[in-house]
């Protein structure tokens, strides 16, 4: 077992995470035997053979997670594998995902072989009831309101909220689940003992103290750029859904979602202006996306996210008055008394387009509910003050 925590370290160090070749090669030869077959060259695959060849120049791999894991216990890191009891079962749902992209992009989206891990919480309990909540780091105010409210109430509601640790969106969401005394997990693109970005250490150490770090690099890594792309899948499948609150055209929230989307997980776009440029990706996502669902509160998520009947959003409505409720031929009645002063039945009765008759009956049930009087030459409103005519009207 440790000989295979061990290659696990060495392997996410030789090649970025994710990668499809080494994955399969793990599958096949288990981890200890992949790492013997790349260090000597024995790689089917020649991108990756030439860049483990590169990498081999910078150090020894075996050293490198000899050095990595005693820095991690220092540290109060752990190392969960997938043999450990805690290790996420969604992820497994990334051996089959396909992207509709090329290059490096699509090389590295294979489930993870390993994770670094701060804070106490067991990693798969803390993800079981998760949502992701991403965005941009260039938030407006509307963007970080709005997710501060959701990722409070979400919490609030036992569930964890996930995110990237970065400003903006990211950040709003971390602090909305930490106000509600909730987990919150944090996944890094680089070794959890690095603060980044330095301006979010404060509130990275909280989460360490609250919830979780989480990263697949090992100890010392560095935040390169490409790495949060290849980060991005984790947070797409570790989660029971993802929502996005603010995405300029083309960002890092757009990537997350499009793996959402290929793995069939709930994805869930909060609406923005329409004059914003930081909403711009959301709205794309809407109009490109069938299956993306439009939400505006907690519940409108947990809806979306829970078991079937666990939870149900109640619709918008406006406040209800007495005379909602009415027939429609009793509606016409009421409709057709003028707002200020009496009339006579028969004047109400042309209104209405109704026979006398009827209008009569129905007259008798609107001041059996209080909502007309009789007058000594007719009928009149009796204002209440959930009577009147609607907005809309």
């Amino acid at each position: 077992m440790e000989a295979d925590r061990a290659a696990r370290v060495a392997l996410t160090w030789l090649a970025e995470p994710g990668n499809r070749a080494v994955w399969e090669m793990v599958r096949e030869h288990g981890a200890p035997g992949t790492l013997d077959r790349l260090l000597a060259g024995d790689v089917p695959d020649r991108r990756l053979r030439g860049a483990v060849a590169a990498r081999a120049v910078a150090g020894d791999a075996r050293r490198v997670a000899e050095i990595a894991l005693r820095r991690g216990d220092r540290l109060g890191a752990r190392l969960v594998v997938p043999s450990d009891p805690e290790w996420p079962s969604r992820l497994t749902d990334l051996e089959t995902l396909e992207l509709d992209a090329g290059g490096w992009i699509n090389a590295d989206i294979r489930p993870p072989l390993c994770f670094w891990v701060r804070g106490m919480w067991p990693l798969g309990e803390a993800l079981d009831r998760s949502v992701a909540v991403v965005g941009s780091r260039a938030a407006t105010e509307y963007g970080i309101n709005v997710t501060t409210d959701l990722a409070y109430s979400v919490t609030r509601a036992g569930w964890t909220v996930l995110s990237g640790g970065a400003f903006g969106i990211d950040a709003a969401a971390h602090r909305g689940a930490l106000a509600a005394d909730g987990r919150t997990v944090a996944v890094l693109a680089c070794g959890v003992e690095r603060p980044y970005p330095a301006g979010n250490a404060a509130l990275l150490d909280r989460i360490a103290e609250n919830g979780l770090l989480i990263s697949e690099w090992p100890i010392g890594a560095e935040p390169l750029r490409h790495r949060f792309l290849i980060r991005n899948r984790v947070i797409a499948a570790a989660t029971a859904g993802t929502v996005v609150v603010e995405a300029a055209a083309r960002s890092g929230a757009t990537q997350t979602m499009s793996r959402v989307l290929a793995l069939g997980r709930p994805a869930m776009v909060v609406p923005g202006p329409v004059t914003s440029a930081m909403s711009v990706g959301c709205h794309e996502i809407l109009r490109s996306h069938p299956y993306a669902r439009v939400v505006t509160s907690a519940d409108e998520i947990l809806e979306e996210v829970g078991r079937i009947g666990e939870y149900l959003a109640t619709p918008p409505r406006g406040p209800e008055r007495r005379h909602d409720k009415l027939d429609e031929e009793t509606a016409l009645v009421l409709e057709s008394l003028p707002a200020n002063g009496s009339t006579a039945p028969e004047l109400i009765a042309a209104g209405a387009r109704l026979s006398l008759r009827t209008v009569l009956r129905r007259l008798s049930l609107l001041e059996s509910a209080g909502l007309v009087a009789r007058t000594g030459d007719g009928y009149t409103l009796k204002h209440t003050p959930d009577h009147g005519r609607s907005d809309d009207d």
